[in-house]
């Protein structure tokens, strides 16, 4: 396959992940009257699923700075799987929950003391959370284009991509985690 075909790939991949996401942020498709069970677990997989991947991302730097190649292409598979089950559970949750909105005591009418504090982080969350979403929304054709990179054995290509990737998937993976804790005590189970 040539890169050009990779390229549309991977910007057709990306523009339909986002257009999910958009459309399920803005509640575009008619809601489901009633939240299944299984959906109050999927939040705090979501945030199990970045940490692991925080954690194998730090792993794979330190696989490759060793030359142990082999195991870095393990890793790397391992947390691009994870990040996939990851999206799948995302567009789950944005389905099937009602917004959850830092700050908001809808939930139960009032907030307690640990409650009253947090909701003065407020700015700072917003601040989190917009650079979470945006970096996210950026770094899916970038990972995929390191991957294919990765995986065709082109390491000049490869390296120089992953310069920017790697930070910025790290990046989203621990402000994933971030953004689930801060939040956490305003969702409605």
């Amino acid at each position: 396959m040539s890169d050009k075909a990779v390229f549309r790939i991977v910007a057709a991949v990306s523009i339909f992940v986002f257009a999910v996401v958009v459309i399920l942020n803005r509640k575009i498709l008619p809601q489901p009257g009633i939240m299944p069970g299984f959906v109050q677990y999927l939040p705090p997989l979501n945030a199990f699923i970045n940490g692991t991947c925080t954690i194998l991302l730090l792993f794979s730097l330190w696989a490759i700075k060793n030359k142990k190649i082999s195991l870095h292409k393990k890793i790397n598979l391992t947390a691009f799987f994870l990040s996939s089950i990851f999206l799948v559970s995302y567009i789950l949750t944005h389905f099937f929950m009602p917004d959850v909105k830092f700050g908001d005591s809808d939930h139960n009418g009032i907030l307690d003391e640990a409650e009253k504090a947090t909701a003065g982080n407020r700015s700072f969350y917003l601040i989190i959370l917009t650079s979470h979403i945006i970096l996210a929304a950026g770094v899916l054709p970038i990972i995929l284009l390191s991957f294919w990179y990765g995986l065709k054995n082109e390491v000049t290509k490869h390296k120089k991509i992953v310069r920017f990737t790697y930070p910025v998937w790290l990046y989203v993976t621990i402000t994933g985690v971030v953004v689930y804790l801060m939040v956490k005590p305003y969702y409605p189970f």
